[in-house]
């Protein structure tokens, strides 16, 4: 067996697992707002940005639009996303919230402060952290 080609040695799968223990500790606060973590991440964009184009989302998301509109359609039949075609361009649908969609926000903004208590990180060691992450995504 090469050495090079050993579970042990690779840089991926340790950062696979992180993500999937990062996605398992929001599912106990995402379950209270009755999001899975993809449509938690959707509404993110959505509080932070307003209206947007499935291909914005995913373009944020890095995910595309077969990925995206099944989960676009849940969250619509939820009541927190209205899903429309543009008035400029009929290609183009936009995804927008609705007042409930609105209101979940606040009942979200505990979350990171929660995630960061359940990493045992500091704030310090998150920001570096991210940075590290950030600039191997580049």
């Amino acid at each position: 067996m090469h050495e090079q080609l050993k579970l042990s040695n690779q840089l991926c799968f340790p950062l696979y697992v992180l993500s999937k223990a990062i996605i398992k500790k929001y599912t106990p606060f995402l379950d209270t707002l009755d999001l899975t973590y993809p449509q938690y991440l959707v509404m993110l964009i959505l509080w932070e940005f307003g209206e947007q184009s499935v291909g914005d989302i995913g373009d944020k998301l890095y995910l595309d639009s077969g990925t995206l509109t099944p989960l676009l359609k849940r969250l619509q039949n939820k009541g927190l996303v209205e899903r429309k075609r543009s008035t400029t361009d009929e290609r183009s649908v936009v995804i927008s919230l609705t007042d409930t969609g609105r209101q979940l926000e606040n009942q979200a903004t505990h979350i990171p402060q929660e995630i960061g208590k359940c990493l045992h990180l500091s704030v310090d060691e998150i920001n570096v952290l991210k940075k590290i992450v950030e600039r191997v995504g580049e």
